[in-house]
């Protein structure tokens, strides 16, 4: 499976990626500049963190206007596989292709730390190599990482299934004191409707490597590949 991993000026996990996705057996990845047109001859798209345009304005907002952008919703209109990681993910709701938005910390600050997340579901492209109830150790950094939705948005993200990751304690309990960042109903991902869009505030390219401090992140990427 061949990733496009895009990269804009400010990203900064770009390289985490494609060094993780091509350290995993069937699986391939390459750059793709922001000023690119096209996403032709590749399977998967990875929109990665970092700060892109500087986080001027608001987390994404400007990225959202990229040329590349626009392939990114030709090719998940077509059901294509597209993963926001947590700037990639303020991205994808800048632009419409995941509802909600995300917002600074509850504290204000910004935070970087390994975080139990609890698998929702496991019958989704994106943590099918993942058990449901399952927890991964998965580090999280940001400042703006707190996803804020209205209550008729949550509810239907609820009802249609589409939240697939939510922050817990290690023992799999979901509380205000588990949650990291403040974020509505403790989610950490969430997919679109159509289940072939995801986004997420945890790194699972920085827990693909035992010398990282935890392999749980391959769980991710091995789901969208089907191994």
């Amino acid at each position: 499976m061949k990733f496009s991993v895009l990269r804009f000026p400010g990203s900064n996990c770009d390289q985490d990626c494609v060094h993780a996705l091509n350290a995993i057996p069937g699986a391939s990845a390459e750059y793709v500049w922001h000023k690119d047109t096209s996403l032709a001859g590749f399977d998967a798209v990875v929109v990665p963190g970092g700060f892109s345009y500087g986080d001027y304005l608001r987390c994404g907002a400007i990225a959202r206007f990229s040329p590349i952008m626009k392939a990114v919703g030709e090719f998940a209109a077509g059901g294509g596989p597209v993963i926001g990681i947590c700037n990639g993910f303020q991205i994808l709701c800048e632009c419409g292709l995941l509802p909600g938005a995300l917002v600074r910390n509850r504290d204000l600050h910004f935070v970087c730390e390994h975080v139990s997340l609890r698998v929702e579901r496991d019958d989704s492209q994106f943590t099918r190599a993942a058990a449901a109830g399952q927890i991964l150790n998965i580090p999280i950094a940001h400042g703006e990482g707190c996803y804020f939705a209205d209550e008729a948005t949550l509810d239907r993200l609820r009802a249609n299934g589409q939240v697939l990751l939510r922050y817990c304690d290690p023992s799999g309990q979901a509380s205000d004191a588990s949650n990291p960042n403040g974020s509505r109903d403790n989610i950490a991902g969430i997919r679109n409707e159509a289940g072939n869009v995801f986004g997420l505030m945890p790194h699972p390219e920085r827990a693909c490597d035992p010398l990282l401090g935890s392999t749980d992140g391959l769980a991710i990427f091995q789901g969208i590949i089907g191994n």
